[in-house]
């Protein structure tokens, strides 16, 4: 019918244009989406991955190569660090049959540690045990000062090292300041428990036998000789010789004595009426100090022979 084939083209008429629309969108869609997946392009979706790069929203790293090896977590270690050797010493409270005083110290030269008795703060004089610190206080003062002391000189060094000699060492003593030198010992060697006699002469300095220990140590690291004298004193002191060879190496032993090096101190105090005994050892992992006091009647003896026995009551077995 006429009328009817118009109104089918007014139909088609109106709905020209939205086709038009509809087509018009669905291609800027395209294009829009098209934009965002085009590398550099100004609508790029921040959330789409590039060639080469990774996931930013996974907590990766967006520079350089991606290693995978990295992406997974380190393995925990399996292999344990090395357990350090035991020290000689077995750390015990003592209950010796000897009369009067006496306390011992030992230091791990590898960890700092030191164990001891109760009573290892407490003091007694040095006696001849301090020359090793006066041999060494001279020999890195000349060092520093670039003066090599003559023959003669380390002459005099050894026979106060290996045969206490007490003429000598006063005159050391003289040379490094005499009270400004165990002055020096305490500030080096960071010493807690011991102190100057002040003009009463090197044999009275007071040390404990912790801080003897220390001494050892403060010997045995270069902090006392100094780097250059530091090997020859060591030395020295393991070939110390005649009525001061006594103590704590004694305990070890005979190819093992060898390889001590010890200086130590012995003396008749009339005015304490005591004995003063004390002995100073460096090992290769270890220094000790013992030190002990009792009656001036007992004699020298007694108290040298329990250097000796107190360090053997403290060696670990199979020692």
């Amino acid at each position: 019918m006429p009328g009817s084939r118009r109104a089918d083209r007014r139909d088609e008429g109106e709905s020209s244009p939205l086709r038009l629309i509809a087509v018009a969108v669905i291609l800027v869609g395209l294009v829009l989406v098209s934009l965002r997946l085009l590398p550099g392009s100004p609508f790029e979706s921040s959330a789409a991955a590039k060639w080469g790069e990774s996931d930013a929203s996974s907590g990766r790293s967006t520079s350089g190569a991606t290693d995978r090896s990295a992406r997974q977590p380190a393995a925990p270690s399996t292999s344990p660090s090395p357990a350090l050797a035991p020290l000689p010493f077995a750390a015990k409270d003592l209950d010796l049959d000897i009369e009067g005083w006496y306390g011992w110290s030992v230091l791990d030269r590898r960890t700092g540690k030191i164990i001891g008795s109760k009573n290892m703060d407490e003091t007694s004089t040095t006696a001849s045990m301090i020359k090793s610190w006066i041999v060494a206080d001279y020999l890195r003062r000349a060092a520093d000062a670039d003066q090599t002391p003559s023959d003669a000189k380390l002459d005099d060094a050894t026979r106060i090292i290996r045969d206490s000699d007490n003429t000598r060492a006063e005159q050391f003593y003289n040379s490094v300041g005499r009270d400004a030198s165990i002055k020096r010992l305490i500030s080096m060697c960071k010493l807690t428990d011991s102190s100057v006699a002040p003009d009463k002469g090197w044999s009275r300095t007071a040390l404990s036998p912790r801080d003897t220990a220390r001494l050892g140590n403060c010997i045995a690291t270069g902090t006392a000789a100094g780097p250059k004298w530091t090997k020859w004193l060591l030395n020295e002191m393991k070939l110390v010789r005649g009525a001061g060879d006594f103590g704590i190496r004694k305990a070890f032993p005979a190819a093992k004595q060898k390889q001590i090096a010890i200086k130590n101190g012995w003396i008749d105090r009339t005015r304490e009426q005591q004995m003063h005994i004390n002995c100073l050892a460096i090992g290769d992992t270890w220094t000790m100090g013992v030190m002990v006091k009792y009656p001036i009647d007992m004699g020298y003896d007694y108290g040298m022979k329990n250097c000796e026995k107190i360090t053997e009551a403290l060696l670990s077995p199979g020692t």
